[in-house]
C-alpha cells in the first residue's frame, strides 16, 4: 500500500491532553528553548499499524519509530545515495526527531521539562548498498536532541542501513527517554 493511496497515515493523532492557553503562558525551560530555536511542535503522528506512539514504564518513555512525515505528507521518500541526497536525509532525520519530540511531549502530559535524559536513539537509513554514511544522516536527529535538551540530550544510539523502510521513506528513528 502506498502512502499516497492511504493518506490516513499522515493524520495527526488525536490529542490525549488538551494544552490550554494557560499552560502555554506557563511555558517551561524546554518550551522556551524550542521557541528560541524557532521550533513549533505539531500533534503526534497517528500510528500506521497496530501499535501505540509511545509507552511509559517506570521512568522511561519508549517512542515508537518515527518517519519523516509532516503536514504535506512524506517529503523524503527513496534511497539515500540515489534519489535522496545525504543532506536531504539529514533533514529527514531531523524531521523524525521533531516527530519524536511531539510524541514525547504527549507522553509527558505536555511538559517536556519532565525529561531528564535522552537515553538512546535507534536510526535506520534506507540507503543504497554503497551508501555508508548512516551515522552522519542520523546526526540530524542527534543534533536536534542536544540542541533542545543540552547535556541531557546526549545519548547512546545506533545508525544502520536498511534495504527498505515503510512507505519507502529515507529514514526511521525510535527513541528512549528518562523522565522525572
Amino acid at each position: 500500500m502506498s502512502f499516497k493511496k492511504n493518506r490516513a497515515h499522515a493524520k495527526r493523532a488525536p490529542k490525549e491532553t488538551k494544552f490550554s492557553q494557560e499552560q502555554d503562558t506557563m511555558a517551561g525551560r524546554i518550551d522556551a528553548r524550542l521557541k528560541e530555536l524557532g521550533i513549533s511542535l505539531s500533534d503526534p503522528v497517528a500510528p500506521a499499524a497496530n501499535y501505540v506512539p509511545y509507552v511509559v514504564t517506570g521512568n522511561l518513555v519508549f517512542i515508537s519509530g518515527q518517519v519523516p512525515v509532516d503536514g504535506s505528507g512524506l517529503p523524503y521518500v527513496g534511497k539515500v545515495g540515489d534519489t535522496v541526497s545525504q543532506s536531504d536525509a539529514v533533514k529527514a532525520a531531523r524531521l523524525c526527531g521533531l516527530n519524536i519530540l511531539s510524541a514525547l511531549r504527549q507522553a509527558c502530559g505536555g511538559d517536556l521539562d519532565k525529561v531528564t535524559r535522552c537515553v538512546k536513539l535507534g536510526g535506520f537509513v534506507n540507503g543504497t548498498p554503497e551508501f555508508d554514511q548512516h551515522p552522519a544522516v542520523i546526526n540530524g536527529c542527534s543534533d536536534l536532541m542536544v540542541d533542545v535538551f543540552g547535556e541531557a540530550g546526549k545519548h547512546s544510539r545506533f545508525a544502520l542501513g536498511a534495504g527498505n523502510l515503510p512507505f519507502n521513506v529515507a529514514v526511521e528513528i525510535d527513541a528512549v527517554f528518562e523522565i522525572a
